[in-house]
């Protein structure tokens, strides 16, 4: 199983970002995907999560201004990010899990990718 995130960079606030998951060695289909992200100095903490049927949970520190989706043909997660704050500086890291039920806790998932920096500074 491999997870490949891609589209971190560097933003100013009240930017938008869109970050992409590419994995191989599962289906979306199978697996509870999440977006998790790491600040400087901090732990890992859980942003966005979506079932195999697609319902989706967020935390409430970026309710409605990411949003979470899947591309099952492309077999691709997103996270697009609008709004973007100083406070969402880190490392985004997409995850997957065996089972049904959505989850922003980080020890349930088992698949992990590398990360992708997320920078917001003006």
């Amino acid at each position: 199983v491999q997870l490949v995130e891609s589209g971190g960079g560097l933003v100013q606030p009240g930017g938008s970002l869109r970050l992409s998951c590419v994995a191989s060695g599962i289906s979306l289909d199978d697996v509870v995907m999440g977006w998790f992200r790491q600040p400087p100095g901090k732990e890992r903490e859980g942003v966005a999560s979506v079932e195999r049927d697609g319902k989706i949970v967020y935390a409430s520190s970026v309710q409605g201004r990411f949003t979470i989706s899947k591309d099952i043909a492309e077999n691709t997660l997103y996270l697009q990010m609008n709004s973007l704050k100083p406070e969402g500086t880190g490392i985004y890291y997409c995850a997957a899990r065996s089972g049904y039920i959505y989850s922003l806790v980080e020890y349930v998932y088992k698949y992990w990718g590398q990360g992708t920096q997320v920078t917001v500074s003006s």
